[in-house]
């Protein structure tokens, strides 16, 4: 049954090729500028419109500090990048169009790191949630228990001088 679904995969009607559902997420250099980041975007949207793709979802590159540093060239020079800006789109297409964006994202100058793969339409993103805290009034301030004061009776010097000895010899 697999296998007749493969087969199903692989067939075009007519010469058509299969759109499939893809994701792409790249990592932009620091060292562009702002207002650089949205042409940049633009090109790599124009790769996924010039290969009759359509969008379903995108997330706009934010700067974000990355977990290890990663090494890349920009301007001819090879730095090694703590922070990038990092955004995402999902879009559907034919393979070859697919390939065309992982191509066009290596050989980007400002992209160093980017990833291309197959996916599904769905909303797969975790939701975080936020914790739950709890409301506390200007006014109002944590009451703390009463403590219990333990009475004693005095203690002669013989107890004290008892009880140290049989503390030290054990």
């Amino acid at each position: 049954m697999a296998e007749n679904e493969a087969k199903m995969d692989m067939e075009t009607s007519e010469g058509a090729a299969i759109s499939r559902v893809y994701e792409a997420g790249y990592h932009i250099s620091p060292l562009v500028k702002e207002e650089d980041i949205e042409k940049i975007v633009s090109e790599i949207r124009a790769v996924v419109e010039k290969g009759d793709g359509s969008f379903i979802a995108e997330g706009a590159p934010v700067l974000m500090k990355l977990s290890y540093d990663i090494e890349g060239m920009e301007a001819g020079k090879k730095h090694f990048f703590d922070r990038g800006y990092f955004g995402w789109l999902k879009f559907e297409s034919s393979s070859e169009t697919a390939d065309l964006l992982r191509i066009s994202l290596e050989k980007h100058p400002s992209i160093f790191r980017s990833m291309v793969f197959r996916t599904v339409r769905e909303e797969t993103r975790a939701r975080l949630k936020a914790p739950q805290l709890r409301e506390v009034k200007r006014g109002d301030t944590p009451k703390a228990a009463p403590r219990k004061v333990e009475e004693s009776a005095p203690v002669s010097e013989a107890d004290l001088d008892k009880a140290l000895e049989t503390l030290t010899l054990e």
